[in-house]
């Protein structure tokens, strides 16, 4: 084998790994498919977070959407949903600032945390419920910055707490603590 050939090999095989390493919130997210999490009463596995603020940490469970299917599910159809709770949506690609999400079907009013690959919010909308039964009558709410991962929680909970763009989430279990920037 010559050692361009080589090279190259080395670098397609390290890469997907430097995505496990642990200091990262992808590289805890990595970790934590293969960590024994919680279940939920829905049956749903539990993931611990924890968003750090100038009032915080504040921490949650959260359920992780990683699936297509579990995505477009997301909370759709629930009554409630307790304080301490929330969804992770996670994707495997950064998600354009366009990409949007939408309250069909949605029965409580949700706030959504936009996050980056450093695990930094870059957007925060808030989502009232649609009562619409006609999906295209539902409004989209577009992060308006490129993200990673998106965090729903109950409606006002970012408020709140005093959440803001520029705070960041970790998992405390597999990559420690990171700090908001000053």
């Amino acid at each position: 084998m010559n050692p361009t050939r080589r090279l190259v090999l080395k670098a397609a095989l390290g890469l997907p790994l430097a995505a496990l390493l642990p200091g990262t919130l992808w590289g805890a997210l990595a970790w934590a498919d293969n960590a024994d999490e919680r279940s939920d009463a829905e049956g749903g596995e539990l993931l611990a977070l924890a968003i750090h603020s100038d009032g915080g940490p504040h921490r949650l469970e959260v359920e992780v959407a990683q699936t297509a299917a579990q995505r477009q599910q997301g909370l759709m159809g629930r009554e409630s949903l307790p304080e301490d709770r929330g969804m992770l949506f996670r994707f495997e690609q950064e998600q354009s600032a366009g990409n949007a999400f939408w309250m069909y079907r949605t029965l409580i009013p949700l706030d959504i945390a936009f996050i980056d690959q450093e695990g930094r919010i870059v957007a925060i909308n808030t989502m009232p419920p649609c009562e619409s039964s006609t999906p295209t009558e539902c409004p989209a709410y577009p992060a308006g910055a490129a993200y990673r991962a998106a965090l729903e929680v109950n409606g006002g909970y970012f408020a709140e707490r005093g959440i803001k763009v520029g705070d960041c989430i970790s998992i405390p279990d597999q990559a420690g603590f990171c700090q908001p920037i000053d």
